[in-house]
């Protein structure tokens, strides 16, 4: 699906999703053709930041085949330079015309900030960096009176996205230009289904100016 529109390429991550949930995959682009056909190089329609949960593989949950998304997974999708970097490759190098931001329910990114802020729960390691990266989500939910897990999972998406258009330019001017959308898609993890959490641009079900 190369150079196709922000709102086709929604289509089909949604119509997969759908497929995914109802229990009859496709299983598209996984032959050998498909194989061969891809060696030369790729031309992903979508780039899929989502967290590293291993519940979470989005060329599953979403029905896709090799060289359909461009995939950068970190723990509670936090954004760093190389996820940046990263994004933006996939948009103006490999044309991809869709940026989706997956959160997921039952987030342990998302709970060990949560404890960070309500416990003083202070983790080690690398693991700090991550959890400090996820709290101004946490921050921002008890500002805005969300108290409940989902809600605050949301919240975090809703952040990422935020962050995604604030620090790059070239991703935000691509948005505002039409060539690109981003969305937030928030993960049930028992049920399977992916549902719109906010949007960037035109895509079906969701807002120009974002949500």
């Amino acid at each position: 699906m190369p150079r196709t529109s922000p709102a086709v390429a929604f289509d089909a991550l949604m119509s997969g999703n759908k497929r995914f949930v109802a229990g009859t995959p496709e299983h598209p682009n996984q032959d050998a053709a498909r194989r061969a056909e891809l060696a030369p190089g790729q031309n992903p329609f979508a780039v899929v930041l989502g967290c590293s949960d291993s519940r979470l593989a989005a060329e599953i949950i979403f029905d896709q085949g090799l060289g359909d998304l461009f995939v950068v997974r970190t723990a509670g999708h936090v954004l760093g330079a190389e996820v940046l970097g990263s994004v933006e490759y996939a948009t103006s190098v490999l044309g991809a015309r869709l940026v989706v931001v997956l959160g997921h329910d039952s987030c342990g990114a998302v709970a060990a900030a949560r404890a960070a802020v309500e416990e003083g729960f202070a983790a080690g390691g690398f693991v700090r960096d991550v959890v400090e990266r996820v709290t101004p989500s946490v921050l921002a939910a008890r500002t805005a009176g969300l108290t409940s897990d989902s809600d605050i999972v949301d919240e975090h998406i809703r952040h990422t996205v935020d962050l995604l258009l604030d620090r790059s330019r070239l991703l935000s001017g691509q948005v505002e230009a039409g060539e690109v959308a981003v969305v937030g898609l928030g993960y049930q993890l028992a049920g399977g289904d992916a549902r719109l959490v906010t949007s960037r641009g035109d895509v079906p079900g969701g807002d120009r100016a974002g949500s």
